[in-house]
């Protein structure tokens, strides 16, 4: 008999489905006998042993669902090694739990703080296989992530959407993308919108630059300019403080504005006079139903994992090289991020094309 665990954590994302679909038919097309066990809401349910036995039947139709259907939760890693209100050891816990069920291994599918979990428990001594999963296609080791295109899709109609109201009535419109740390999402959609400024949190930003390229574009004509700001982009002065006065910069910053996008409305009006209006599509961009290309990553990766747990091969990610999919131990690419090179192709070739990235 074989048994494997399932667990979904972090913010969720519109394939978490389709790749669990993919692990389980995967499994139950190669394996007689089989128990899939699923955690329910993240690492909480593997702490507190809440769980429940599911079926092939539980995996039916979910391939275009968005979510997850055994839950998520935010699970800090900073504190896994913190005992909870009652005194109760995480860690330990988990472990007693994954070992009641007999579980020959444990599908974890999250990004990365989920990941560096995931490694822990790997170290402990658990056979765990990671599934990388983001919208920010930040995890490094991996050249994609599902949720990253499905995403990428939304912010870029949501971008389009409002080129027609900003052409309407000649006005400068900020698009804030999700994004804390890194800035794949908002330089795809930027690109892929036809955004006129892109920002990113890798490239620390001039508002001098910024309101200089909207001068340019009202200059020569253009009644509008649309921003792909990235939620986690932050101005030149800023990136050259220690990271706890950044910290203090920002909490000062959000007593007055609900995000660095409205500051940044704000400092260009107040340099240019222009009127500039902000939107913010927040979880919109996690929602939904995957696109055709992630359930296409995502079934794939699921399948692959299948395969490794039929082989005993653990302590891995499932990662993406190209169109391959491949293995990666988990030591070497947890806790790390893979950023935006502001040298980066993509960056460059925006360059060429007249996109500024106020630097």
């Amino acid at each position: 008999m074989l048994r494997v665990g399932l667990l979904t954590s972090g913010g969720d994302c519109q394939a978490l489905n389709a790749t669990m679909r993919g692990v389980v038919k995967g499994l139950t097309n190669n394996v007689k006998d089989i128990e899939i066990y699923g955690f329910e809401d993240g690492y909480k349910g593997l702490i507190y042993g809440n769980y429940r036995l599911l079926t092939s039947s539980d995996f039916s139709g979910i391939l275009t669902r968005g979510g997850t259907i055994i839950g998520s939760s935010r699970q800090p890693f900073k504190l896994m090694r913190v005992p909870d209100a009652n005194g109760l050891d995480k860690v330990e816990a988990m472990k007693q739990n994954y070992h009641k069920l007999r579980l020959d291994c444990l599908v974890i599918l999250g990004g990365n703080g989920t990941q560096k979990t995931a490694n822990l428990l790997h170290e402990e001594g658990l056979n765990i296989i990671h599934l990388p999963k983001t919208i920010d296609n930040d995890i490094y080791g991996t050249d994609l992530t599902f949720g990253f295109h499905s995403a990428v899709d939304i912010a870029t109609n949501c971008i389009d959407c409002i080129h027609t109201t900003a052409s309407s009535h000649g006005r400068v419109f900020i698009v804030e993308v999700m994004g804390h740390k890194v800035g794949w999402l908002t330089l795809r959609a930027g690109l892929a919108s036809g955004a006129d400024v892109i920002l990113l949190p890798e490239i620390p930003y001039d508002t001098e630059k910024v309101c200089a390229a909207i001068d340019k574009r009202h200059n020569s004509g253009k009644k509008f300019t649309i921003l792909a700001v990235a939620e986690g982009a932050i101005p030149k002065e800023w990136a050259k403080l220690e990271k706890k006065e950044m910290k203090k910069a920002m909490a000062k910053m959000l007593e007055k504005y609900p995000s660095i996008s409205y500051k940044l409305a704000h400092d260009i009006t107040e340099k240019t006079g222009y009127e500039v209006r902000v939107t913010v599509p927040g979880h919109v961009q996690r929602g939904g139903s995957p696109d055709a290309f992630d359930r296409y990553l995502s079934t794939k990766i699921g399948a692959y994992a299948a395969q490794c747990i039929i082989k005993q091969q653990y302590g891995i990610m499932v990662a993406a090289a190209g169109d391959e999919i491949k293995k990666v131990p988990l030591e070497d690419c947890a806790g790390k991020l893979k950023m935006v090179d502001p040298h980066d192709q993509t960056v460059e070739l925006a360059k060429s094309i007249g996109i500024s990235f106020g630097d």
